[in-house]
């Protein structure tokens, strides 16, 4: 039931005053705050693909349903109220079942006069479950079990996610309150090295750290997903060889298509698969380029995909796509010495890193999560992908992952 909704109007925070009770911001629109770019289909293969996305359970591995400010350099401000609003409009008019939601990215930390603190997580979640509970459209998902009773029902299934670890600093304990508080995926480390490992941005990777190794047993235990699309690739290598359960790489490329960090080697791409995890593609700007799309859209990001099922096999691969509702753009150009990106940025300027390519204002075809949801199925539809490949990669997939480690 991925087209037919039950969203019923129900707006963030709605339940107290803008501007009396917490401050208010203009929010970017939610749906055609650029020019749309759907695939092109024949009546028929419109027909199969609105077919599909309502038989199947439709679900992307890697988020941010976020509503970001109009005005995007109002963004700091707006973070510091640690009151960010969902998209529920724009879930609405999407064809996910479920989405990972990745609520704390380190940009909430960025402005935190500590850093990464526990209490900063707490809020951030806090806060968005209480929105969530004003309503019954976007439902926390525990189990899998949510994930199938929000396709039969018309609603979205929410899974919390963290992007990284450093919150839990030495305190094994705190995994499983995360796990309390319902957060049912998490990255070991978030670019920059924390107790766990090594971030993609480290120098020197150390990888997996001892403290790392009984945080991933600890997880394994609780039943929590374990993510390391922001890992080095030997903190990646070694927490697949430590876990008893299938590791994800929920957002992430081919490095052998583009010299990034922020993207995976061979090597990585086929340890995570024979694990018997996933690999979502990452679409988030400027990140999965080929030399033949060096203008970042829906065909580059979809050569990612292609290159991946064919390294791993199409039982390996799913969609995190990485979007906002919001100017990610600009996002990234405010926040620029914080993230992932920089790294690839500087090393193109100096003709060390990725080649150069031609920024874009927003990546067309696959601009946020609405958008990306039914494009990805229809450029499936369009190159002849079978129903029983498109259930796999669209969801299924990622369901077989969970059964493993939510169980």
């Amino acid at each position: 039931m991925g087209l037919d909704k039950r969203w019923e109007g129900y707006r963030s925070f709605s339940y107290l005053r803008p501007g009396v009770d917490y401050r208010a911001f203009e929010l970017a629109p939610e749906l055609d705050r650029v020019p749309p770019a759907p695939v092109p289909l024949t009546p028929e293969e419109e027909a199969r693909a609105e077919r599909l996305e309502r038989e199947l359970i439709l679900i992307s591995l890697h988020e941010h349903v976020g509503v970001f400010p109009a005005d995007i350099a109002r963004t700091p401000d707006y973070v510091r109220e640690g009151r960010m609003a969902t998209a529920f409009e724009g879930l609405a008019a999407s064809a996910w079942d479920a989405v990972f939601d990745n609520l704390m990215d380190g940009i909430g930390a960025i402005h935190s006069r500590h850093g990464w603190q526990w209490e900063d997580v707490l809020h951030d979640l806090g806060m968005r479950l209480c929105d969530l509970a004003h309503q019954d459209f976007v439902v926390p998902a525990l189990r899998v079990h949510d994930i199938r009773r929000a396709h039969a029902e018309g609603r979205v299934a929410w899974v919390a996610s963290l992007e990284g670890a450093a919150m839990i600093e030495n305190d094994l304990d705190r995994i499983e309150i995360l796990h309390g508080f319902g957060v049912r995926a998490m990255g070991i480390a978030y670019s920059e090295a924390n107790a766990l490992g090594s971030g993609l941005k480290e120098p020197r990777d150390g990888g997996l750290t001892v403290f790392g190794r009984r945080a991933v047993e600890r997880m394994n235990r609780v039943g929590m997903l374990i993510d390391c699309s922001h890992c080095g690739d030997r903190t990646t290598l070694d927490t697949i060889a430590c876990s008893e359960r299938p590791v994800v790489l929920s957002h992430i490329g081919a490095r052998a298509l583009w010299d990034s960090n922020r993207l995976a080697p061979d090597e990585v791409l086929e340890a995570c698969a024979a694990s018997g995890g996933v690999i979502g593609i990452e679409a988030a700007p400027h990140t999965t380029l080929t030399p033949e799309h060096r203008r970042h859209d829906l065909e580059a990001f979809m050569a990612h995909f292609e290159y991946v099922k064919a390294r791993v096999g199409i039982d390996h691969v799913a969609f995190g796509p990485d979007t906002l509702y919001g100017d990610h753009v600009g996002l990234h150009h405010t926040y620029a010495a914080n993230l992932s990106l920089d790294e690839s940025r500087r090393g193109a300027e100096a003709g060390e890193g990725p080649a150069a390519f031609d920024e874009v204002p927003y990546v067309e075809g696959i601009e946020n999560p609405t958008e990306g949801s039914h494009n990805i199925v229809r450029w499936l539809v369009k190159h002849g992908y079978g129903d029983e490949d498109i259930a796999k990669v669209m969801g299924g997939n990622v369901l077989r992952v969970l059964e493993a480690v939510w169980a």
